[in-house]
């Protein structure tokens, strides 16, 4: 008996010290799980040195120059169109494609032989007319004597003077036909408007053309014109010519496919009275004299070229012109502190501004500041930098380095 009751007590106290067990080694590995872990010391970062490359900031008179493309246009181009109908009989060598002619040139000529006939029929009947008046007015004449004595009736006398007023009529009848006649036959010939160069040609020999039918088109070669669009910011910098007697402004067209350096010089004679109806700029109409160079033997300029048009504007007073790479975000810039070497980055309002620079006014820019053209990814204002030397100052200090070196191996 005693020893089962020691088994059972065995028993609970077995029971008992199982959880306990469990909850002491809960217990420690919550106690080491809430010691602060030790981190290692982190590493100190290296310590980051700003460069820059600088540019002097100069006030400066700024003459602005506004740039536009357009296309080069005939200023008279003219569709050629026969005014009587006929056979071709002739075209002109100088009626091809691109050939040059000369004002009162016959480029086409249809043939004239119907038409010379239709002449002669007119001259023959204004002889008959003419001879028909000469007889009417001797009738008339001799009925006017006869009439005094009684020998011929008033009646008589009255269609007399009918016949002879038909016969006038019939001979100014007779004389229209005859300069119909001459029109048409002069019209066989296609005469040349003014002097000017072929775009295109409809028409061969042997071809029948008829009235009003198209030959070709030709356009006028003394000069052409450029229609420029300037948008309203760069009308602000132009005096456009509005009126017949305003002075016209100079011009400057450069080829921009080729990108040449030949130019041709024009001038703005004109405006248009419209704003475009898409991007409401104003067309401004450029001349230039002698476009192919027959008279001044230079380099043609031709219809349907595009062109790059420079247009001097004007003049802006005490201003600072900001190479445009060392404007960020379109209006932001960073100065250096010329004595402290210190950044500040700043916003600029732009009075003008093109491919290559950005003009502000010189009172927007502190004084005794340089400007910081190198991209930088961070630019916190009173930031210390270091200065970049030019490219110049780098190869002279090179230079000066290694020429001690070549001196001693030289020596030895």
């Amino acid at each position: 008996m005693p020893s089962n009751k020691s088994t059972k007590i065995l028993g609970i106290l077995f029971r008992i010290a199982i959880p306990c067990v469990i909850l002491a080694a809960g217990w420690f590995g919550f106690v080491k799980l809430a010691e602060q872990i030790k981190k290692p010391p982190e590493p100190q970062g290296k310590k980051f040195q700003l460069r820059s490359r600088v540019e002097p900031l100069e006030v400066v008179d700024y003459p602005v120059v506004v740039k536009t493309h357009a296309v080069v246009q005939p200023h008279n181009l003219v569709t050629l169109n026969a005014q009587v109908s006929g056979q071709v009989a002739k075209v002109s060598p100088s009626f091809e494609v691109g050939a040059y002619f000369s004002e009162g040139d016959v480029l086409v000529e249809i043939d004239p032989r119907d038409y010379e006939t239709a002449l002669s029929i007119a001259k023959s009947q204004l002889v008959a007319a003419e001879s028909e008046l000469k007889l009417a007015k001797v009738v008339e004449d001799r009925k006017l004597r006869l009439v005094e004595s009684n020998a011929v009736s008033q009646g008589e006398v009255d269609a007399a003077s009918a016949t002879r007023e038909q016969a006038e009529a019939n001979v100014a009848l007779a004389k229209t036909q005859v300069e119909q006649a001459e029109l048409a036959l002069e019209r066989t010939k296609v005469i040349a408007p003014f002097d000017g160069r072929v775009k295109s040609n409809m028409i061969g020999i042997g071809q029948l053309a008829g009235s009003n039918s198209p030959l070709g088109e030709i356009f006028a070669v003394d000069y052409v014109e450029v229609r420029l669009p300037i948008s309203g910011e760069q009308r602000e910098f132009l005096n456009l010519p509005e009126f017949s007697d305003d002075p016209p402004i100079d011009v400057e067209l450069r080829d921009s496919i080729s990108q040449s350096d030949v130019v041709w010089r024009g001038k703005i004679v004109r405006t248009e009275g419209v704003l475009d109806e898409d991007s409401r700029d104003l067309f401004a109409i450029a001349r230039v004299d002698d476009p192919f160079g027959r008279k001044s033997s230079g380099p043609p300029l031709r219809i349907s070229q595009p062109v790059i048009a420079s247009i001097e504007g004007t003049v802006l007073r005490d201003v600072i012109a900001l190479p445009r790479p060392a404007v960020r975000q379109l209006n932001n810039i960073v100065l250096v502190d010329q004595s402290e070497l210190t950044l500040l980055p700043m916003k600029i309002e732009a009075l003008w501004s093109d491919a290559e620079k950005v003009v502000v006014p010189a009172s927007a820019i502190p004084k005794g500041m340089l400007l910081a053209t190198t991209p930088m990814p961070f630019t916190p204002k009173g930031t210390k930098i270091e200065v970049i030397p030019p490219a110049e100052e780098v190869s002279a200090a090179i230079a000066d380095n290694s020429a001690p070196d070549t001196e001693t191996k030289t020596t030895n």
